[in-house]
């Protein structure tokens, strides 16, 4: 199969993932905000309801556009990627959400992927900005929404993130 055929059969699926996702985000956010919740990181929320889908058209309009073959290490890392992705769910449970929620009573989790790394969600999600372009050729997108995904991932998201859970630390809900 050569790249051109696989972009769009790549964005139909991570569209279906994404939105599936998205509606198991949004039960959560309900249970937590049912438990008293308080969001953080709200502005910069949105930022990453541009990113990720321009990063989506991107990947499939560079990749459309490239005539050469799939780049088989890059789907495979892409495809190796997933289990990790629905393990950090898994292990998070109703705590997983695209929204930084603080349940009143609630623990850090450390247990799963939390063990080896501080947010395994997030080194997925960077891997995937970079994999499934370049699965395509799409080499320029994978650069461009790589820095992009990081400078929100390092600059706001993760800070923000950071701050959250010393709610759980300190044990102040």
């Amino acid at each position: 199969m050569n790249a051109r055929t696989l972009a769009p059969l790549l964005l139909a699926g991570l569209s279906v993932q994404r939105l599936s996702e998205l509606r198991v985000a949004r039960a959560n956010e309900r249970w937590a905000r049912e438990q008293g919740a308080t969001e953080y990181g709200q502005a910069h929320y949105p930022l990453f309801f541009v990113l990720h889908p321009a990063w989506m058209l991107s990947t499939l309009l560079e990749g459309r556009a490239n005539r050469g073959r799939v780049n088989i290490p890059a789907l495979l890392l892409l495809l190796a990627l997933q289990p990790l992705r629905y393990w950090v769910m898994h292990t998070l449970g109703r705590y997983w959400n695209t929204k930084i929620l603080i349940v009143p009573g609630g623990q850090r989790v450390t247990g799963g992927p939390f063990r080896f790394i501080k947010h395994p969600n997030y080194a997925v999600v960077a891997l995937e900005i970079t994999a499934a372009p370049l699965a395509v050729g799409a080499w320029r997108t994978a650069l461009a929404f790589s820095v992009l995904n990081a400078a929100l991932l390092l600059g706001l998201r993760i800070p923000a993130e950071n701050a959250a859970l010393a709610q759980y630390r300190n044990g102040t809900d």
